[in-house]
């Protein structure tokens, strides 16, 4: 129930253009939808309101519950203009704020790809999650960095489903930046607590590039860099004709920084 404070507050406080209210479906009809909004009066959603809006309306019937953004106060036949579609985003970028903020780890479904990393929604808010956000196992190691060898590593993630956390957000610019890494590290954190600059260890090759190899190693799929001024002379002219992805190789570890793991194949 309604607490004798709202109710007052309802009754005396005008509607605001830009107020979110919540009412109940009346009545639809094919070129608008009416709402009882209690003593802020009948709103309406019509035009291009009724067409943005036609999904969510769809699943709704006379009785339902609806929140709404009061865009005209009055409208020529006395209603109030409603968007759904506007109150819908505005109360979708405050859940997202509260998960940015509490950290909460969130799956989506990857939708697209550029050359800068991939493309999802979230709450029917367009997000991005860029190449330098992306798990170690998941960074594409092309060799050069030739754009159209990133974009097609990175497409094979269309259609599957990552864990993320939100990194950045600007609801002003709309703007939702995704972090596959921040979900990983307190995993990898916990899992790099079992090893030390000089423990020897042994993996496989995941990438090479001009720059060096990478290598996974470890029971919490740990990545490390071999930089080509760790390899053998012999090998650290040309990496990328040295060594292939999926070979094995000891290394020792030379460098933990954060979450990020630096080895070296000499003097092994």
């Amino acid at each position: 129930m309604k607490t004798a404070k709202k109710l007052k507050q309802e009754i005396i406080g005008p509607p605001k253009i830009g107020e979110i209210v919540e009412g109940k479906i009346i009545e639809k009809r094919g070129n608008a939808t009416f709402v009882d909004l209690g003593a802020k009066g009948i709103g309406v959603v019509y035009g291009d309101e009724l067409l943005g809006a036609k999904n969510m309306l769809k699943e709704l019937n006379v009785g339902s519950k609806i929140s709404a953004k009061i865009t005209k106060l009055e409208t020529k036949d006395g209603y109030r203009a409603l968007s759904i579609k506007e109150a819908s985003q505005k109360l979708n970028w405050e859940k997202l704020i509260e998960k940015s903020e509490s950290g909460e780890t969130l799956e989506v479904k990857i939708t697209g790809a550029n050359k800068g990393g991939l493309l999802t929604k979230i709450m029917e808010i367009p997000a991005f999650l860029p190449v330098s956000q992306l798990s170690p196992k998941h960074y594409p190691k092309v060799e050069g960095g030739d754009p159209a060898k990133i974009v097609k590593a990175l497409q094979k993630f269309v259609g599957q489903n990552l864990r993320v956390k939100i990194f950045n957000l600007n609801q002003r610019e709309n703007k939702l930046i995704l972090s596959e890494r921040a979900n990983e590290e307190e995993k990898t954190k916990e899992a790099l607590k079992n090893y030390k600059v000089g423990d020897i260890v042994e993996g496989e090759i995941t990438g090479v590039t001009a720059f060096g190899v990478f290598l996974k190693f470890g029971k919490g799929d740990l990545e490390g860099l071999v930089h080509i001024s760790e390899m053998p002379e012999k090998k650290e002219k040309d990496s990328a004709k040295n060594f292939k992805t999926g070979e094995h190789h000891k290394a020792k570890i030379i460098e933990i920084t954060g979450n990020r793991v630096y080895l070296s194949f000499k003097g092994l």
